[in-house]
């Protein structure tokens, strides 16, 4: 039994890995953004530079740590690579009306979209939140991070900057 467990997990890992170190595209799903415009995931694009998605939720004390982290050094890692990050809450229709008054709150400078269905969520395979993912100029899916921990946003700004000068990312 444990050597099914341990051969499942390890199959599990390597399609995971293959599907986001191995060029996966951004899925097409429909989020809204603040105002309640719908928009298309697939549309998601920083003219050829670096781009974060980050899934949290209102009710989710480390994806707020983890937003939080990221926003203080934000505005420099933006200057200094051009990345973009977009937040999406998986928050549903009954608390997401708590997303505009924490984004306000918090100061939060980023595009932050509403997944009310969780389309986008399941066509990414997010399990649990947080779970934030790097994109190439490309479009392309190249790290995926799940959980949030005090200094995982320096693991990912230092994989933005080697992916900015064309290095090689590792998990």
């Amino acid at each position: 039994m444990k050597q099914l467990i341990v051969i499942s997990f390890a199959i599990i890992l390597t399609l995971t890995s293959f599907t986001f170190n191995n060029g996966g595209k951004l899925p097409s799903a429909t989020v809204k953004n603040l105002d309640g415009t719908s928009i298309n995931s697939n549309t998601f694009s920083n003219d050829g530079k670096p781009m974060i998605i980050s899934f949290w939720a209102t009710w989710c004390k480390p994806c707020k740590k983890e937003l939080d982290a990221i926003n203080e050094e934000y505005a420099e890692l933006q200057k200094e690579t051009g990345v973009k990050l977009i937040a999406i809450s998986i928050d549903d229709a009954r608390s997401s009306g708590k997303v505009v008054t924490d984004v306000k709150s918090k100061g939060w400078t980023y595009e932050v979209y509403i997944d009310e269905n969780q389309d986008f969520k399941r066509a990414m395979n997010v399990n649990n939140v947080p779970h934030t993912f790097l994109i190439d100029g490309k479009g392309e899916i190249v790290w995926s991070h799940n959980s949030y921990a005090e200094g995982d946003e320096e693991i990912l700004f230092e994989n933005v900057k080697k992916l900015v000068k064309g290095e090689k990312i590792s998990h």
